[in-house]
């Protein structure tokens, strides 16, 4: 029963929020536009104000009072207090031990929380004696691997016994491992070639936890480093073993729920793993839907977590940001974006994306105020870096940007971001062959990322390499399969190869899911006027113009006139005077088509018998009367697509 009020609770509250979301649209930060005044910020502030407490005072009249609504949470999430305290101490553990970005990640879902009275704070963990044997040893190891003299802390941990000082030892030799490899190529080799340097210490490191984990004596920290060495050296399988044994062992370590993201390549694989039952993996699961563009489930799950009292985390707000920035949902995702940077100004995750944003959108002001702002914050930053190359890029001064995104892979090879856009630009500049190298370390990176394997496809394409293409463009369609530029993509391919049924179902398919481009249908229609199949040509042709108009674009589409030149005659062709007349006038209206619209009404007016009744106007759904509709739904289509 608590369980239903919960759910028509949540029901109540997203359809009274629903509307406050046009506030974020109105409070988007721009520096060179025209600011909002102090009594308009005011005035939206109090209405926002309003429907929160609106909404709450709807909640609780829906549920009766607040026991009821803190039973159903905790029924269905967990008690917020405890999860405070278990993140309180998973922060010291992971301090304790380097682990800083894990240590981040759960001091920000902390301060979301409310702070605990004095009394309920959590207690350290007990010390045994081991840790107390280590301590000096433990202690000075930390202030050097803190200065990340990794060499010199692992050589004073040697001789250490406890689990927090064996892992500190292990962790500092596989770190300093990692050193010299950027070392080494940093200064002889381009960022193309970084990735095909290995860790030589990678080896020793797997030999000897092998052992320890054989004998049961790795903790859950252990386990977790053992999983990131497995996976370095492309053990994946066994990788995935060990790191779900390591989230058994400690649940709360973010860092190894990343590990087993990187490594989870569909949504089978996903459901076959044997997670622990913990709160941490709601998270994960919203992350992972997330890559796996499960965007709907993704935002449900993130939306139930601000219910749940995450409500002020801005890692949650950053990720739905980042999930709508996945569906192309661009105005949503930006208002998201301004507001995280109202909320945390410094904040530097997540700005890369933020910048595609405003590339997508050719906001130069507000990409070049993010840019120095940025830079102002920290300029060797990874996603400072790739704002950057953003700014170039959409000056269209590539070889800049290409620098940029360098510089970003010098600190971090495995940036995936940095080399999807550095292929990019290098096709702007022309150089296919360094493109289809970066597109295949970002796909070495993360093999889910779609915009590499779709870029290679286009860089086949330029090459004139159909068969290349083909593969690429399907690789990148199982990962987006709803995305028409994929499906339009593929059916080019299709065309080339001379499979037309093929292209038929591709573009019919792109047509379907939404076509973004407004090319499917156009597509489909030359192919079929290439058949000879003018029939279906001519309704494929007739259902563009009708999508080009519904959307008010007839006058940026050159394509249009193309589309109503071939009806004109195919109309003619038929004895159909008056569509014919009318698609000809309408062919006026464009300048490489005005001459062959003249020429055909006066072949109209040659043939037209003066006693024939006027027909319909064809284009009555698309008049400034009426609202613009499609005549026949999809899947009336089927008989004349294969």
């Amino acid at each position: 029963m608590l369980i239903l009020y919960y759910i028509y609770y949540i029901t109540v509250l997203s359809k009274f929020l629903q509307p406050s979301m046009c506030i974020y649209n109105c409070i988007k930060f721009s520096p060179h536009k025209k600011k909002l005044t102090d009594r308009k910020c005011f005035i939206l502030k109090r209405q926002k104000r309003e429907k929160v407490g609106l909404v709450l005072k709807s909640a609780n009249s829906v549920l009766g009072d607040q026991n009821t609504k803190m039973a159903a949470l905790c029924a269905e999430f967990g008690d917020l207090v405890q999860i405070k305290k278990q993140l309180i101490s998973v922060i010291s553990l992971c301090k304790d031990r380097g682990l800083l970005h894990s240590a981040k990640w759960a001091s920000e879902l902390a301060f979301a929380l409310d702070p605990l009275p004095k009394d309920e704070l959590p207690s350290p963990p007990p010390f045994t004696e081991e840790d107390a044997k280590d301590l000096d040893a433990v202690t000075l190891a930390k202030s050097y691997f803190d200065l990340k003299e990794y060499d010199r802390a692992a050589y004073f941990l040697r001789a250490c016994c406890s689990q927090k000082a064996y892992f500190l030892y292990m962790y500092s030799r596989y770190l300093s491992g990692e050193k010299k490899k950027d070392d080494e190529t940093v200064d002889s080799l381009g960022p193309l070639e970084k990735g095909q340097v290995r860790n030589e210490a990678l080896r020793e490191l797997r030999v000897e936890l092998s052992k320890k984990h054989s004998a049961g004596e790795l903790d859950g920290f252990a386990l977790y480093l053992y999983g990131v060495v497995l996976r370095k050296l492309d053990l994946l399988k066994e990788a995935v073993e060990v790191l779900v044994e390591a989230l058994h062992a400690l649940p709360l370590h973010w860092g190894a729920w990343l590990e087993l993201s990187n490594l989870v390549t569909n949504i089978d694989m996903l459901k076959s793993l044997s997670l622990p039952d913990c709160w941490v993996k709601d998270f994960f699961m919203a992350q992972m839907y997330t890559e796996l563009q499960m965007i709907k489930e993704a935002l449900q799950k993130y939306h139930s977590l601000i219910q749940a009292g995450f409500s002020k985390s801005t890692y949650i707000i950053s990720q739905i940001a980042v999930a709508y920035h996945n569906i192309r949902d661009i105005d949503q995702a930006l208002a998201l974006f301004n507001e995280l940077r109202e909320q945390d100004p410094c904040r530097i995750d997540n700005m890369d994306t933020f910048s595609n944003l405003l590339y997508v959108k050719g906001m130069k002001p507000e990409l070049s105020y993010l840019a120095h702002n940025l830079v102002e914050i920290d300029k060797y930053r990874v996603e400072t870096c790739c704002v950057i190359g953003n700014y170039y890029s959409l000056r269209s001064q590539h070889e800049k940007a290409a620098l940029y995104f360098q510089r970003a892979l010098k600190l971090n090879p495995r940036c995936l971001g940095a080399w999807t856009l550095m292929g990019h630009e290098y096709m702007e500049m022309k150089n296919t062959s360094a493109a289809i190298q970066a597109y295949r370390h970002a796909i070495e990176v993360n093999k889910r990322d779609y915009r590499a394997w779709y870029g290679l496809g286009q860089t086949y394409e330029i090459l004139k390499m159909p068969f290349y293409c083909l593969y690429y463009y399907r690789k990148a369609h199982q990962l987006r399969p709803n995305d028409s530029r994929m499906l339009v993509a593929l059916g080019e391919s299709y065309e080339k190869l001379s499979q037309q049924g093929e292209a038929k179902k591709c573009y019919w398919r792109a047509y379907s899911v939404g076509d973004v481009e407004k090319m499917a249908l156009l597509k489909l229609a030359k192919l079929h006027e290439q058949l000879n199949e003018s029939d279906d040509a001519a309704r494929c042709y007739m259902f563009y113009i009708q999508d080009i108009f519904s959307c008010s674009e007839q006058l940026e589409h050159a394509e249009v006139s193309t589309a109503l030149r071939y009806l004109g005659q195919y109309y003619f062709k038929n004895k159909l005077y008056d569509e014919a007349s009318l698609c000809a006038q309408r062919c006026c209206d464009y300048n490489d088509a005005r001459e062959e619209g003249k020429a055909l009404l006066r072949q109209i007016s040659q043939v037209r018998d003066q006693t024939e009744t006027p027909s319909a106007d064809l284009f009555a759904p698309l008049s400034n009367n009426n609202t613009p509709v499609r005549r026949v739904s999809p899947l009336n289509l089927i008989s004349f697509t294969p």
